[in-house]
């Protein structure tokens, strides 16, 4: 049967092709999108003449406002974000006010762009940030912190690597204003600005985590992306990280380093039998008579007792003292008294086994990146390269910050587990080789001031964690058998460290004797700075066991450097400060450490000339140097009354000579002068000189009291001088 008509029809008309008449435009597809639009008007408010503007709101040459710059941040070009951040600078470089009155708006729209995609406005806003944040005061910043801080861990975290780095560059500009912000509960639980901020680092840095896995359990991998950081890019973060944790950790003081104390001395406190003694001991020299501001009122002590006394009068709480006979503390405040302390106590475990943990976490980048460094700047034939250097200087920070906060607590160091000992003997076995730290290559031939402060700081730094490890592991300790080493790093034994600490030893005298470290160096003073961070190593060579071998010769360079430094320079007090607390251990019921006075008569010998040595100081001084003053009359005062054997036989004679010019001067052409003494502007200095006086007084002999008398005679010193001279009567029972 034949097909139909239609169904032909319909079947040729899929091939058909339709024929165009004249002036008839093309047929669009059956499936064409209407892409016409009708609108009224456009609308340009920021162009439009009929917009009224304020023209008296400060405004830039552009005519911008503060309100037009806001605007702008969030412009999707990249040169009109960028233009805004400088303009922004250059209208409150015109109006200063206005930073505090649109603070909060500010903030709140320049943190968006810490994570901008475009490094030019991240640059412009760090710079622009750099400007600001000096000029508003901490207390008006801290309530933006948590903004500032909550985009700047995001962008930590970013996928793009370089807006990481960046977000370091943003954290390190909030360390220098906020710095205890940015720290807050580091240590602690999830979610404090703080532990983000370190998850951050350890995150760019790929050192994994430092929670979830307890303290012995693998490290697994924080970062978004497996990236391989360039050196100058890891150089930005490991500085960042160093002072992250130089700020973390300086938050709570070690014991004996007080803020009026001009020398640490955390070292000696293990050598005393408890807290509480060292403590005791290391107030002895403290200067207490200086000014200060925030002094509370004092009551002059009378005779006779006033009833009437205003308890509120007094600095402290003597609210338990005033209070009537049959009220006093229950057992319930007593149990409060002991949890507080022992509170303080776990927390403060707790965050030694935080840092150690951490330490344990970051051992593994900070070898590899020492290793990766050392050879390129520790090469004889060529000079350090700078990112190097510093990288390897850095590396050196960070292991001095994290093993001195778990070796440097009192008491802690003997408690430090196997694995932060061995540690820090993997990290002092890479660095041995190089020891002493100098340059070669072109800068043997040419002095860079830079390089060998660099290199003098990385010597400092070996020689404070070598102090560390003989404080806290002797060589003869046992070790973790069980646990198989993970490193192909030489150990250090005890053959090993004995030539360590002489290497160490053969460097300390070289430095305080000012020889040259290189053949192309000068010899320079030794900064305060750079005695302080000598001392922990001086005190593990006099108090360790290789004290009989090398404290002899390191004993007699630091009396030596002690005499030799001027009254008025900077080290003079810290030498006054150790040598001082050194000689009173003597008498010191509760130590317990090898070094005394006494174990060879050379050395005493060298302590007595620097006591007499001390008697020229104090006239030198007069009264230009306050503390110092007081320093120098303590230690006197001390050894006297604990009738130290220093102060005998000849130096006791020489030492009453060696005061009577402090008092009177005999002039051979003016005659008789007063000396320092009556210069002195307080009068409890002087009583103290007085007093000092009083002690060292020696039968049939009255050349220094006669120029105590002629000196006090008609001043208002002259009643005590008189109360201290007359003997105290016998009374018969």
């Amino acid at each position: 049967m034949p097909k139909s008509t239609k169904k032909q029809k319909d079947k040729a008309a899929d091939f058909s092709k339709a024929k165009l008449k004249l002036g008839k435009g093309k047929k669009a597809p059956s499936n064409a999108v209407d892409t016409s639009f009708k609108a009224r008007s456009i609308a340009l408010p920021t162009q439009s003449i009929a917009q009224p503007k304020d023209w008296d709101k400060p405004a830039t040459r552009r005519k911008l406002t503060f309100d037009d710059l806001i605007a702008q941040l969030k412009h999707y070009n990249t040169g009109t974000r960028k233009d805004a951040i400088l303009g922004l600078r250059e209208l409150f470089d015109g109006y200063p006010t206005l930073i505090h009155t649109h603070l909060t708006s500010l903030v709140t729209n320049c943190t968006r762009l810490i994570a901008d995609e475009d490094a030019s406005v991240r640059r412009t806003l760090l710079s622009f940030l750099g400007w600001l944040l000096p000029q508003i005061p901490q207390e008006d910043l801290m309530p933006h912190s948590p903004v500032l801080l909550l985009f700047t861990t995001s962008a930590q975290t970013h996928i793009f690597p370089e807006i990481r780095i960046d977000a370091i560059r943003f954290l390190d500009l909030f360390l220098e204003h906020i710095p205890d912000i940015v720290t807050e509960g580091w240590a602690q639980g999830t979610g404090s600005h703080g532990r983000r901020v370190l998850e951050g680092y350890l995150g760019v840095l790929n050192a994994g985590t430092t929670f979830g896995e307890g303290d012995t359990g693998p490290a697994q991998a924080t970062s978004t992306a497996s990236v391989v950081l360039s050196s100058a890019s890891k150089l930005v973060v490991l500085k960042s990280l160093s002072s992250f944790l130089n700020h973390a950790l300086s938050s709570s003081n070690h014991a004996g380093t007080p803020s009026s104390c001009s020398i640490p001395t955390w070292f000696m406190s293990s050598s005393f039998a408890s807290t509480e003694a060292f403590e005791a001991f290391d107030s002895l020299l403290r200067p207490t008579l200086q000014p200060t501001q925030g002094t509370p009122p004092s009551e002059r002590w009378t005779e006779e007792a006033d009833i009437d006394i205003n308890p509120g009068s007094f600095f402290g709480h003597f609210t338990r003292a005033f209070a009537p006979i049959n009220e006093g503390c229950t057992l319930q405040d007593l149990s409060d008294v002991d949890v507080a302390t022992s509170g303080q106590s776990s927390d403060s475990s707790a965050r030694t086994s935080f840092v150690a943990h951490l330490a344990r976490t970051l051992h593994p980048t900070l070898v590899s990146t020492f290793l990766d460094c050392a050879p390129t700047v520790f090469s004889p034939s060529s000079g350090p390269p700078e990112t190097e250097l510093q990288m390897v200087q850095v590396v050196g920070e960070i292991c001095r910050c994290l093993y001195g906060a778990i070796l440097r607590e009192p008491f802690t160091a003997a408690k430090a587990s196997s694995t932060v000992i061995e540690d820090l003997t993997t990290i002092l076995g890479y660095f041995s080789p190089y020891f002493p730290f100098t340059a070669g290559g072109s800068a043997l031939t040419r002095r860079d001031i830079k390089v060998e402060q660099a290199f003098q700081d990385l010597n400092l730094i070996y020689c404070e964690l070598t102090s560390y490890l003989v404080l806290a592991a002797p060589p003869t300790a046992p070790r973790n058998a069980d646990r198989k080493p993970r490193h192909k790093a030489p150990r250090l034994s005890a053959p090993a460290q004995t030539l360590q600490v002489a290497r160490v030893s053969g460097y300390v005298v070289q430095l305080l004797r000012g020889e040259a470290s290189a053949p192309s160096s000068l010899a320079r003073p030794v900064t305060p700075a750079a005695y302080s961070a000598l001392l922990p190593t001086i005190w593990s060579l006099l108090n360790g066991e290789a004290a009989d071998t090398e404290g002899g010769t390191v004993l007699r360079v630091v009396v030596e450097h002690a005499m030799k430094a001027g009254s008025t320079s900077l080290v003079k007090r810290c030498t006054i400060d150790f040598l001082g607390r050194l000689v009173l251990l003597e008498r010191e019921a509760e130590y317990v450490g090898a070094w005394r006075v006494g174990r060879a008569a050379a050395d005493d010998g060298r302590l007595g000339e620097w006591l007499l040595h001390l008697a020229q100081t104090l006239w030198e001084l007069g009264a230009n140097n306050l503390p110092t003053t007081e320093t120098i009359l303590r230690l006197f005062l001390r050894l006297c009354q604990r009738r130290s054997p220093l102060v005998q036989d000849q130096v006791l004679p020489a030492l009453h000579s060696r005061m009577v010019p402090y008092f009177i001067v005999n002039h051979p052409m003016r005659g008789k002068l007063l000396g320092p003494f009556s210069r002195l502007p307080s009068a409890p200095l002087r009583r103290l000189v007085l007093d000092v006086v009083t002690t060292l007084k020696i039968p049939d002999t009255d050349e220094l009291e006669g120029a105590v008398s002629e000196a006090v005679a008609g001043t208002e010193d002259e009643s005590y001088w008189i109360s201290l001279s007359t003997p105290v009567p016998l009374v018969a029972r």
